[in-house]
């Protein structure tokens, strides 16, 4: 019996060890050390969670803790991540987001969900609640003077190349008519306080404007989040019809290089430095009051370094502006310095690095169009 044990575990060792199975086969986390006996793929701690809820198809194992038997590794060994990704992922749309372990649960989730539970992308043309181009729902939004979330009716509409919300069931106009392509979509389940808790942010006027929204339903959130980036992807084949594939995808919902509050003074840098909440969407820093204001208070370009952008660590020597925290950081602009400070040292190399990431990419014509505009204000 030792003997046979001790044979299922090197045959064991043998299949996990090859280079198709290093890899969390759903979130693309290293080194996995669980597996699905039924499904045959190698999965890391967190995503084996997920599968240990929905039994009936999925029941995981560890690597290291649990024994396997000859029949359980030998199925193993027949399938494989590779083989089992071939099977589940056979015809992902291009514009649907797959999930890696520094997503949210809720997108991790639904995307375990929708591969081996649901079978969405077993068939070629298969039809997929987020494309046919238009979906009509209700979402609870934040109001934005009360705070209070709210079932408000939302339509997005492919022929129209909008989303829309209404205050009201039967209302005949919407409150807001946004066009696709200034839409941007992230999940945010810590900032709004639930689980499917999912941002909406759209440019109005130059001008960068938040929805805050979620659906109890888990599936539901995640198929709109995947609705407006089928949208948006057919959209912009059709304005830009040279481009490929993989680079329309690459311009569809991106979440954010950085967010977290720090200090800012005013452009006279001898004001008293306030606390705000920053978030750095690509080239645009915002600052806002509160992390869940529906309007940025301020915005500020971040180009690149071979046009004069450059990030500092530290404060200019003299500045005068009272200050609490004391890890300094200056971006530099062919404009002005823009002062802040932050609370740590680690928060401090954390934004360095999200700003020294932007600034190393070089511009693109759009990009640099848009900093012409420099109407992106940074007021006190």
């Amino acid at each position: 019996m030792a003997g046979g044990n001790e044979r299922s575990m090197k045959a064991l060792k043998e299949v996990w060890k090859r280079a198709e199975n290093s890899l969390c086969a759903d979130c693309g986390k290293p080194d996995p050390d669980w597996a699905s006996s039924t499904l045959g793929v190698f999965i890391c701690l967190s995503c084996s969670g997920i599968h240990r809820n929905i039994p009936s198809i999925s029941k995981v194992k560890s690597l290291k803790m649990d024994y396997w038997d000859d029949a359980q590794v030998q199925f193993l060994a027949k399938h494989g991540n590779a083989v089992t990704k071939a099977m589940y992922e056979a015809h992902i749309p291009i514009y649907y987001y797959q999930p890696t372990y520094n997503d949210c649960q809720v997108l991790r989730e639904q995307w375990i969900r929708a591969k081996y539970e649901r079978k969405e992308f077993t068939e070629p043309g298969k039809q997929l609640p987020y494309s046919d181009g238009v979906k009509e729902g209700i979402l609870w939004k934040r109001g934005r003077d009360n705070g209070q979330f709210l079932p408000r009716k939302f339509l997005l509409s492919e022929r129209e190349g909008c989303l829309k919300y209404f205050t009201k069931q039967d209302a005949k106009e919407p409150k807001i008519n946004v066009k696709i392509d200034v839409i941007n979509a992230t999940f945010q389940p810590e900032k709004i306080g639930n689980p499917n808790g999912l941002q909406i942010t759209y440019l109005k006027d130059n001008k960068t404007r938040n929805i805050f929204v979620y659906h109890e339903s888990g599936k539901e959130v995640v198929d709109w989040f995947n609705a407006i980036r089928s949208v948006q992807f057919h959209y912009l084949k059709v304005a830009f019809p040279i481009a490929s594939d993989n680079e329309i995808k690459n311009r569809l919902t991106r979440n954010f290089l950085k967010e977290g509050y720090m200090e800012k003074t005013g452009p006279k840098q001898r004001e008293a430095f306030k606390k705000r909440w920053f978030t750095l969407d690509h080239r645009r820093l915002m600052y806002f009051k509160d992390p869940l204001d529906a309007f940025a208070k301020g915005e500020v370009f971040v180009g690149s370094g071979e046009n004069g952008y450059s990030v500092q660590k530290g404060l200019p020597s003299g500045t005068q502006g009272n200050f609490s925290w004391h890890y300094g950081i200056t971006i530099v602009t062919p404009d002005r310095e823009y002062l802040f400070t932050c609370e740590t040292e680690a928060d401090q190399l954390d934004w360095i690095r999200a700003f020294t990431s932007v600034i190393n990419q070089a511009m693109t014509p759009q990009e640099y169009a848009s900093k012409c505009l420099d109407a992106f204000s940074f007021p006190s």
